[in-house]
């Protein structure tokens, strides 16, 4: 497993630079922009395409086929890549919390319930992100499943226009962390590991 997450560090360093850079300009956007929650999700968004890229590259270069005579199981490829998506999206949580708490510190909007709603809101749209469109990757193939990356987007862009009903004009929150919220984001880690697990199924009955 070690040297599968490698190997993919090692792609994302060569082929990926570019997804760190619009990362931190939507970042920046959201830090100077008004309510539009768009910017504040669009990370949540590149990190799940991140391993739909890795798997294009891996099947463009028959890594797909060269993996079967390696001393890996298709249940630790179908992880490495599950982990490579979990790792970013940690990684854009804290970046995008930090920025959005400095954000409403400044604006003298900070309270906890109105950062833990914005938290909950975002480990929502990251796992449901990441989840939808690596299973038809992995039965189907990137360019047959691609069609799962678009109503990841649909989430997304969706996501940014129903969230500016909750908040207001600078990340002011109406809306205090409830249980419904605290329900989504349960059922959004629910959803990554389901989606984990057929992944897993798939990618076993698939003949490469």
């Amino acid at each position: 497993m070690k040297g599968l997450l490698l190997k993919d560090w090692y792609m994302m360093k060569k082929y990926c630079r570019s997804f760190l850079l619009i990362a931190a300009v939507f970042l920046a956007i959201s830090f100077a922009g008004d309510e539009n929650m768009f910017f504040v999700f669009y990370p949540c968004l590149l990190c799940g395409v991140l391993p739909v890229n890795l798997l294009g590259y891996d099947e463009r270069s028959r890594w797909m086929q060269y993996s079967g005579t390696l001393p890996y199981t298709r249940a630790q490829i179908v992880s490495a890549k599950y982990l490579v998506a979990l790792l970013a999206q940690v990684a854009v949580l804290l970046a995008t919390g930090l920025v959005q708490g400095i954000k409403m510190v400044m604006n003298g909007s900070f309270s906890l319930e109105g950062f833990l709603t914005l938290m909950l809101l975002m480990i929502t749209v990251a796992t449901v992100a990441s989840s939808i469109s690596m299973p038809f990757m992995f039965k189907l193939g990137v360019e047959k499943g691609r069609s799962a990356y678009y109503v990841m987007v649909g989430v997304v862009c969706g996501a940014s226009v129903i969230a500016p009903r909750i908040f207001k004009g600078q990340l002011r929150f109406n809306a205090r962390p409830n249980v419904l919220l605290a329900v989504l984001a349960a059922a959004g880690v629910g959803v990554y590991a389901l989606s984990w697990y057929l992944s897993v199924v798939f990618y076993r009955k698939r003949e490469i």
